[in-house]
């Protein structure tokens, strides 16, 4: 039988969905219900999760439409997570970062207060150099500017794919098979560039590393939740006033633990970790923007001599993010392999983690790796 487009087979399936089962938690796999009774508030993936859940209280069910262990740039809409949305009080996403919620926000979500963290935060620019990773450079692989420690590093774009079977999303549920996937610009609003670079534009999307632009989304996120509730404004401010506080916390303990390292260079997979140049830092990615990108082989010598000139001791691999090239780099020049979290979402050992812990985390590593 010919399957419907995404957009129409999903519409058409809300009924079937609220009429059969309670609202679920839209996460790929996950079978977990909330409560019929209490409005659901979505976030689309794990760092707008930890805001909107911390703020939430028990005013509202919080939703993650990303499950640990899946790749946040990669998500697609199962019917049961775009009826999820279509519930939704509140949405909280970042526009072009997960092309498929954008979509189906698009198509679905009439109503809702919709908080889109582009729009609230401030965004920090890309410029080339971050694009391309290292051109007009000098043989440190960075300028004397750029030891100024502007926010001057790019950010990712991570394509890690995995499978719909453990996605939980089969091609019934998404409502279009292998051709489908090329995901026409008519029937989603969205052309295959876009589902599959995830082009951000000029702007790095990965603002949660920066714990104050991450408050500065908190006190949005409390703004929709008092304009969906109204009755319980205060108690929604009061939550964003300790979550900015525990982040205040947080940058300050990255700008004390920081501030004094023997290596400001950090060698990591790619290139997630701009946010962070504002601590004194200077990230080398080994792949760019993208970590799907397979580096040249004089990318990987420029990085050796980088690696002499600055006297680093560790190259970071990441979490949902294949270590090879990073251990193979490391190995080569006889120093460590660490691991760097960028955040976007929790995986299957860091599950019982949140965002403070992880942010806790990285800032041990670097410290070592840095001798700070």
């Amino acid at each position: 039988m010919k399957r419907l487009p995404f957009r129409l087979s999903a519409l058409a399936a809300l009924p079937l969905i609220a009429a059969s089962c309670a609202t679920v938690d839209g996460s790929p796999g996950s079978d977990a219900l909330v409560d019929d009774e209490t409005p659901v508030a979505v976030a689309a993936f794990y760092p707008l999760y930890y805001v909107t859940d911390r703020i939430a209280g028990p005013e509202f069910d919080v939703v993650n439409l990303t499950a640990p262990g899946y790749e946040a740039h990669d998500l697609e809409l199962s019917i049961r997570d775009t009826a999820t949305l279509a519930d939704a009080a509140v949405v909280v996403h970042l526009s072009g970062f997960q092309p498929a919620v954008d979509t189906g926000i698009a198509n679905v979500v009439d109503g809702a207060v919709v908080i889109d963290a582009a729009d609230v935060v401030d965004l920090r620019e890309v410029d080339e150099d971050d694009d391309h990773g290292h051109e007009d450079e000098d043989e440190h692989g960075h300028d004397e500017d750029e030891h100024g420690h502007e926010d001057e590093d790019g950010h990712d774009e991570d394509e890690h794919g995995h499978d719909e079977d453990e996605d939980g999303h089969d091609e019934d549920e998404h409502g279009h098979d292998e051709d489908e996937d090329g995901h026409d610009e008519d029937e989603h609003g969205h052309d295959e560039d876009d589902d599959h670079g995830h082009d951000h534009g000029d702007e790095d999307p990965h603002f949660w590393l920066d714990p104050l632009r991450l408050a500065d989304l908190g006190d949005a996120v409390a703004g929709a939740f008092a304009e969906a509730s109204p009755e319980h404004a205060d108690d929604f401010a009061t939550r964003a006033a300790e979550l900015r506080s525990d982040l205040e916390e947080i940058d300050a303990a990255y700008t004390t633990g920081l501030a004094n390292c023997a290596i400001d260079t950090v060698v990591v997979s790619h290139n997630a970790f701009g946010y962070l140049t504002k601590y004194g830092l200077h990230f080398e990615p080994i792949a760019g923007l993208s970590p799907g990108a397979e580096p040249t082989p004089a990318d990987l010598q420029r990085l050796q001599q980088v690696i002499r000139d600055e006297g680093v001791t560790t190259v970071f691999a990441e979490t949902l993010i294949n270590p090879r090239i990073a251990e193979s780099l490391a190995n080569d020049m006889g120093i460590e392999t660490g691991v760097l979290d960028p955040i976007e979402g929790l995986t299957d050992e860091s599950s019982e983690e949140d965002y403070l812990s992880l942010m806790r985390t990285n800032l041990a590593a670097l410290t070592e790796a840095g001798g700070c």
